[in-house]
């Protein structure tokens, strides 16, 4: 005992330890669930009851999981899993949601807040007179309005109600005797400079009088307004009380018999629409085909242009008798560790028709002329390979470098010995060889590829547009871009319901690459087991 232990304190220490791991897990419990029962009251007063009951469920199996003994080995699944769930299983699953609905600029409401914007939309009654308007306010900033009309007539406005000044519980004051009342009861004047931080709050206040709605229509004037709309949900439909023009709900839309669209639309679900305009409807499927044709061709030629380069440039390097090897890769790395946006943007300042070095310094000197890298489609698509070649060259001179060192050195003292020139040994020996070993990392560069919005959009810009497309297309787009610039970059706003179409066949291919790599590099195949 000369540590000063004793079997009682032995015997304790496990049992403190123990408590205290089990008030911090309650601790930690309790905020959780303090947090849900907040977001729980939201989404009941939002009327969002599926998310309700998902949050409570996914509540109580967290409490269940970290209070049960009998699920200890959970509770080092559950955090990855929820996080798993909320950054990718649930953008997976509302993208592919959005794909079907008509979801974008003009169509962002619920069906209930656009019936609700249009029936609260008022017209003022150009029949009935207008009223000069005084304004008094009361401690409580609580307003009265005094309203006169052209012949006299005076009301006082408060409460929601109108009524004759006669009728008023409100006496008005008259202190200094200038035919101008200073007070309504214990409401007082206020100048048009003291109301006009409560102006919008103002303008939505609505009084009855007689049956009749009077309104705000400038800080110094009332009107009566009727409403220029109403609602009939049986069936579906909206009435223009102005026009009498009926407006009957069909796919997002609010229209005529005639074909008239009401100007704001509501979220709806509408099917494969949004699949079947890019395969059948010429005004989308005619830019899409082409965005989709050059995305496989910048892909493909991005793989075999940097794959070439980077080959011959490991094959240069693995000359035992080259001087400065070491010196050569430093050098020739540096594209692959600088940022690749810096890069982008480095190669779209040499590329510019005017000012560029490319043109202004190399060619207009040596040819007498420049050449329109942004304008002309086939010069763009030139120049996001240039430097996508710049980018990627480094990434396959150090995966062929690899390769290489991995190809025994007695095959090639076995083809000098048979007399087998440089380039033979290189076509039946290297090639092949490494070859099959960076099979996978190439077409995982494919797939890379596919998805490069970085030179695209930042050289680019996807630029020069395509003529006569409906959407927000250019000839150097790849689908990625496109569905970037179809949902931020519309002219007329963004259709997010085709962008996530877009992004959901880009999900499919990607997906098809991926599987065609699983496959091709065997990871998950079984090894044979030998006794």
């Amino acid at each position: 005992m000369g540590n000063g232990s004793t079997p009682l304190t032995k015997t304790l220490a496990p049992i403190k330890t123990g408590s205290f791991g089990l008030l911090v897990k309650i601790l930690l419990l309790g905020l959780v669930n303090a947090l849900a029962f907040w977001v729980a009251v939201v989404l009941l007063q939002q009327r969002y009851y599926w998310m309700l009951a998902l949050l409570l469920l996914g509540v109580a199996a967290i409490d269940y999981i970290y209070l049960s003994a009998r699920t200890y080995p959970l509770r080092f699944i559950v955090p990855g899993t929820i996080f798993l769930a909320i950054m990718v299983i649930y953008p997976m699953v509302y993208t592919i949601y959005v794909s079907f609905t008509n979801y974008g600029t003009g169509h962002l409401l619920s069906k209930e807040m656009v019936v609700a914007q249009y029936t609260n939309r008022y017209i003022q009654r150009k029949d009935l007179p207008t009223y000069q308007a005084e304004v008094f306010k009361n401690p409580d900033e609580e307003f009265a309005f005094l309203l006169t009309d052209t012949s006299g007539q005076q009301l006082v406005a408060v409460n929601g109600q109108a009524v004759p000044l006669a009728e008023t519980p409100l006496p008005p004051s008259d202190d200094d005797g200038d035919g101008s009342y200073e007070r309504l009861g214990h409401y007082e004047r206020q100048s048009v400079l003291k109301i006009f931080p409560y102006l919008s709050q103002l303008q939505e206040l609505t009084f009855i009088y007689e049956g009749l709605l009077l309104k705000m229509r400038s800080p110094n004037e009332f009107g009566y307004f009727a409403r220029q709309y109403r609602y009939d949900p049986e069936r579906d439909m909206l009435t223009n009380l102005e026009t009498g023009t009926d407006y009957y709900a069909v796919d997002g839309n609010f229209q005529s018999s005639n074909g008239e669209l009401l100007d704001i639309g509501y979220k709806t679900t509408i099917g494969r629409r949004n699949f079947r305009n890019l395969f059948t409807d010429r005004r989308y499927a005619e830019p899409f085909i082409q965005v989709f044709a050059w995305t496989i061709t910048f892909a493909l030629i991005s793989v075999v242009e940097t794959f070439a380069l980077g080959l011959l440039l490991a094959v240069l390097l693995n000359d035992v008798q080259l001087k400065l090897r070491g010196l050569y890769r430093s050098i020739l790395i540096i594209p692959y560790a600088m940022p690749a946006f810096v890069t982008c943007l480095i190669w779209r300042g040499l590329f510019n028709t005017e000012l560029g070095i490319i043109n202004s310094a190399l060619l207009v000197p040596l040819f007498g002329k420049a050449i329109p890298w942004f304008q002309d489609p086939f010069w763009a698509k030139v120049a996001v390979l240039i430097v996508n070649l710049w980018l990627g060259f480094p990434y396959m001179m150090l995966i062929c470098s690899g390769a290489l060192q991995s190809i025994p050195h007695e095959l090639y003292e076995a083809a000098m010995v048979d007399g087998a020139s440089g380039w033979k040994r290189f076509r039946t020996i290297t090639f092949p060889l490494m070859l099959s070993q960076v099979t996978p990392l190439l077409i995982a560069s494919f797939a890379f590829n596919f998805n490069n919005l970085n030179v695209i959009y930042l050289v680019t810009k996807g630029r020069p547009p395509i003529p006569g497309a409906i959407t927000p297309t250019g000839a150097t787009d790849i689908l990625i871009s496109y569905t970037y610039r179809m949902a931020f970059e519309s002219g007329s706003g963004g259709n997010y319901g085709l962008a996530a179409a877009v992004s959901l066949l880009i999900f499919l291919l990607v997906s098809i690459i991926t599987l065609v790599n699983i496959k091709s590099s065997r990871m998950f195949k079984e090894v044979p087991q030998y006794d």
